[in-house]
């Protein structure tokens, strides 16, 4: 290392701002708003590579519904579950995925049909409620874990444990599942009961 250059194998290894990690984009600065895009991109792949089934009128809607449940919308949340999401991160979800219901149902924004009134007719529950779902979901795995269990890629501390440093901090995960219980009027308390704690994060589609 010279002049503050990392080198290996004789070569500069360029610094970037940005850095892919097991499907993830993990940024300098700590946000997530390159990981957020990423994130939208492959689900619009996902749905590029279906396209010819979900813009098919002879297609069941009910058979693309459930396609969109279980191959797009899980690869637009693959890694949300530690996301200190804000409000631009979810507005960013939200208007990806009325865009490709309104698209296999039909519609444009032209049409002035709510997306309340789109939503039923899917039977999609909103993605932001999925991503508080699976944020909660993993808070409960963590929260459940044994003490003496490995800590795996960094992301396995008790919320209780995590410290904030000196400065104003960016949104920190903790913080988001903090928000989450108390927006959801979920006690904590019944994190250790699997089947209360399923049943108080379930979000059931419409």
């Amino acid at each position: 290392m010279r002049g503050g250059d990392v080198s290996l194998d004789g070569q500069v290894v360029v610094q970037k701002d940005t850095f892919r990690y097991l499907g993830s984009v993990l940024q300098k600065d700590g946000d997530i708003d390159e990981d957020v895009r990423h994130r939208i991109l492959a689900g619009w792949l996902k749905w590029r590579q279906a396209s010819v089934i979900l813009c098919d009128k002879r297609v069941p809607q009910k058979l693309k519904c459930k396609f969109y449940r279980t191959t797009i919308r899980p690869a637009i949340l693959y890694g949300a579950e530690c996301w200190p999401t804000k409000r631009r991160h979810v507005q960013q979800l939200s208007v990806a995925e009325m865009q490709m219901l309104r698209w296999f149902c039909g519609h444009t924004r032209r049409d002035r049909v709510r997306n309340e009134v789109i939503r039923d007719r899917v039977g999609v529950a909103p993605i932001e409620e999925k991503l508080t779902q699976h944020r909660l979901k993993w808070f409960g795995h963590v929260q459940r874990r044994p003490l003496e269990a490995p800590v795996r890629n960094g992301v396995l501390e008790r919320v209780d444990n995590i410290k904030r440093g000196r400065g104003r901090a960016k949104l920190t995960c903790d913080e988001s599942v903090k928000r989450d219980l108390k927006d959801w009027n979920i006690s904590k308390e019944i994190v250790l009961d699997r089947s209360a704690w399923r049943l108080a994060i379930n979000v059931p589609e419409p």
